[in-house]
């Protein structure tokens, strides 16, 4: 398979993370990577944290590394969480910026081992070693990669752009144009395939799948009825996102009602018309999963 990023959409960097310790293989790490030693510190509501709330479900990791999960709206007037203003102070002396989430914590140190939400998840992907799930196989690295610029630029800054209330006009329909680019893309790769790549669940499906999920509970309230039309017309994409919310280790994580609060305490876009043509209804496709999937 190959999937290279569109010419149009330039790579779209995160904001700079606090922390970027990694976990090792060996104990000259710093961060030998143990069982029962770290914890995930994430809310569902915000894409990274349902990204590896995702990841951490398919990897089987509930006993080796616990999860806390956090309130959808930080509670912090800084926009941070206050359940993690110790670990950020235990590891950076007088920190003053926000507490944000996710975050991997070391319980034995009390002590923040990352805050970048990519290095966390490939980092959980070595947890368990050889003869588990890996989301992110050999030889697909590229791919991968490719899918994650994608679904950035092509998906979620197009969105943004495409609904960007100070935006002219034409601004708006040329975004518009690179999301409706990125989906026919995407569209044509999943026809007649079950996943992105291998036959398999990577970490390519996750991040397509969060920005799916993105695209219609967030970004579509601040586009027109049109071009959610457009979007909607996609029909082998939301198949895909549909089939998929029915897996246990993505629907279960779906916080419609935090995403909701996250998006209204946050956004100062205007609400369009394409606010009331929802694609898919989450909520039932999340809870019928199919025997399948069943463990």
């Amino acid at each position: 398979m190959s999937i290279t990023p569109l010419a149009a959409v330039p790579s779209v960097r995160r904001p700079a993370a606090a922390f970027r310790g990694r976990l090792g293989r060996d104990a000259r790490s710093g961060h030998y990577a143990v069982p029962h030693r770290y914890r995930l510190h994430l809310s569902t509501a915000c894409p990274d944290g349902l990204r590896l709330a995702v990841g951490h479900s398919l990897l089987g990791l509930d006993d080796d590394c616990p999860v806390t999960l956090l309130p959808a709206v930080p509670d912090c007037p800084s926009g941070g969480h206050s359940a993690l203003r110790p670990l950020y102070e235990a590891s950076a002396h007088h920190h003053t910026g926000p507490a944000l989430a996710p975050v991997l914590s070391d319980d034995w140190s009390g002590r923040i081992v990352s805050t970048h939400a990519p290095d966390i998840l490939r980092d959980l992907d070595l947890f368990r070693g050889d003869g588990h799930t890996r989301l992110y196989p050999r030889g697909l690295s590229s791919v991968i990669e490719a899918v994650e610029r994608m679904c950035a630029g092509g998906i979620g800054e197009a969105a943004q752009r495409a609904g960007r209330a100070g935006a002219g006009p034409a601004e708006r329909a040329a975004a518009l144009e690179v999301l409706l680019d990125t989906l026919d893309r995407l569209e044509r790769r999943l026809s007649g395939e079950e996943y992105l790549a291998d036959d398999r669940i990577t970490a390519a499906d996750i991040e397509l799948w969060v920005a799916l999920v993105q695209l219609d509970t967030v970004h579509r309230c601040h586009l027109d009825a049109a071009a959610v039309h457009r979007i909607a017309g996609h029909r082998a994409l939301w198949a895909y996102a549909r089939r998929l919310a029915a897996h246990p280790a993505f629907g279960r994580h779906l916080d419609l009602d935090g995403i909701a609060r996250r998006h209204h305490g946050r956004c100062q876009g205007l609400e369009a018309a394409g606010a009331a043509v929802q694609i898919l209804d989450w909520a039932s496709h999340a809870a019928d999963t199919p025997d399948a999937f069943r463990r």
